[in-house]
């Protein structure tokens, strides 16, 4: 075992710590402060807030010219049932740090993370990683206050860098939107903050077993670490099933695998291009919103947010708000002594490389009644449908980015196949063990940001 495997190991099966206040009563306290997220029409957005809709393009875009821009996008691919389509889509350059500061506490890691109020959350606020900042943010275009620990990101001088990767947004939301993942092992102080805690793996593994408490951006991190550490760390079932640690050599052998992502990247093409907003067919702008004509998908809306936790106390900006929420459904199955995922090559118009690995099953759930059987995607009944039985790993709603999304949550479900699940799939899905999955989350753009939330709520379980 690894040094830093059985340091993350050693956090993981460490549920209690000195070091950290009751969670439940600190995240109270944060959350009882006088925040406010209300919607607003986005013609109101556009009288005060530095937001406008370009004249000829109407994109809407910020007078800074930085943050984020909603522009429109024209979607062709050979693959699907739906051979085009037009939408807005989130364009943001900037890459954004997601950093995590780590530091030893009686011989135990311990990860600082920060009680933060975004618009969109569910519950405003939630555990985010310690600096959640794009450069926008951290160079103070908003004229707001310093980010707090931004330096130890921006210049890890002397501190032990864990893990440092850029890894992609929601390819159906976002286009070429990309983050930087990184942990930094610090020695000396760390001033402390009110907003901040410091939990063990352990703790932030029991809070994953609960709605709404830790973000998109501190899932991704954490999902990055255990693939730098090498190796599951719950020591229960995923181990187990595994039955080994280090070669991660399963039903495919990496170079197998390898040569299967490749091939599915090639033969799924895609064209995503840019187009102006005026220019989307199927949309409209009207009751303060831009919303497909159907109501279906998603609206661009606005909202006001107060928050004095926040470097700037108060803003307003455009959101992008799901119908409804998304299921996230991933089959595992034990096969040959390691437990396996059935993962899906996932092409979607903002990747940057057109294919990442999703899940088995990501679906829109409120598309669900209009969506015939013969047009839903391959083992979603079989997903929905061991709802409620043993065959349940993991089944809880979590949120996404709340500084880009409206109370978009998505359902995470992990459903352990019997032995009739066939061990023969369609072309765009392959049974990959967690091991390789985790041998592929050290690099970018390889798994989908929803595929590595759920490879660290598996490898925790």
């Amino acid at each position: 075992m690894s040094t830093l495997l059985a340091r993350v190991v050693t956090s993981a099966r460490t549920a209690t710590s000195s070091m950290s206040p009751d969670v439940d009563d600190w995240l109270a306290g944060r959350r009882g402060q006088p925040f406010e997220s209300t919607p607003i029409p986005l013609d109101e957005l556009t009288r005060c807030a530095g937001w406008r809709f370009a004249p000829g393009t109407g994109n809407l875009e910020h007078d800074s010219g930085r943050f984020f821009t909603v522009e429109g996008l024209h979607v062709r691919t050979n693959h699907g049932r739906v051979e085009e389509w037009w939408q807005p889509v989130l364009v943001q350059r900037e890459i954004a740090i997601l950093g995590i500061l780590a530091k030893e506490f009686d011989g135990v890691l311990h990860f600082l993370l920060q009680a933060k109020m975004e618009p969109g959350n569910a519950g405003m606020v939630q555990l985010s990683p310690t600096v959640q900042a794009t450069p926008s943010n951290y160079t103070r275009v908003h004229r707001g206050g310093r980010t707090p620990y931004v330096e130890y990101f921006t210049d890890p001088a002397g501190d032990l860098v864990l893990t440092d990767v850029l890894q992609s947004e929601q390819g159906a939301w976002f286009h070429l939107k990309r983050n930087r993942n990184v942990v930094v092992e610090v020695t000396g102080d760390v001033p402390p903050h009110d907003d901040f805690c410091w939990l063990t793996l352990g703790q932030i593994h029991a809070l994953l077993q609960r709605r709404n408490i830790v973000n998109m951006d501190t899932r991704s991190v954490l999902g990055c670490l255990l693939g730098a550490a090498g190796g599951p760390v719950g020591g229960n079932r995923s181990d187990a099933a595994s039955g080994h640690r280090g070669e991660p050599s399963g039903r495919l052998t990496m170079a197998e695998l390898l040569g299967w992502f490749t091939r599915r990247k090639s033969a799924q093409q895609l064209s995503a291009r840019l187009v102006p907003m005026d220019s989307v067919v199927g949309w409209r702008r009207e009751d303060g919103r831009i919303r497909r004509e159907d109501d279906g998908g998603f609206s661009i809306v606005g909202v006001r947010a107060r928050a004095r936790t926040r470097e700037v106390h108060g803003w307003e900006q455009p959101l992008l708000a799901p119908h409804g929420p998304t299921l996230a459904g991933l089959v595992v199955k034990s096969i040959g002594g390691r437990l396996h995922a059935l993962v899906r090559a996932e092409a979607l118009p903002g990747y940057l490389d057109t294919v990442e690995l999703g899940p088995t099953v990501r679906f829109a759930m409120d598309d669900l009644d209009r969506t015939p059987v013969e047009h839903r995607p391959e083992f979603l009944d079989h997903v929905l449908s061991a709802s409620g039985t043993g065959s349940v790993r993991y089944d809880v709603v979590l949120s996404e980015e709340g500084g880009r999304f409206l109370h978009a949550e998505t359902r995470y479900l992990v459903v352990e196949a019997d032995d009739g699940f066939p061990l023969r799939v369609p072309p765009d899905f392959q049974w990959v063990t967690v091991e390789q999955l985790l041998s592929l989350v050290r690099h970018s753009y390889y798994l989908g940001v929803e595929l590595r939330t759920l490879l660290l709520c598996l490898t925790g379980s």
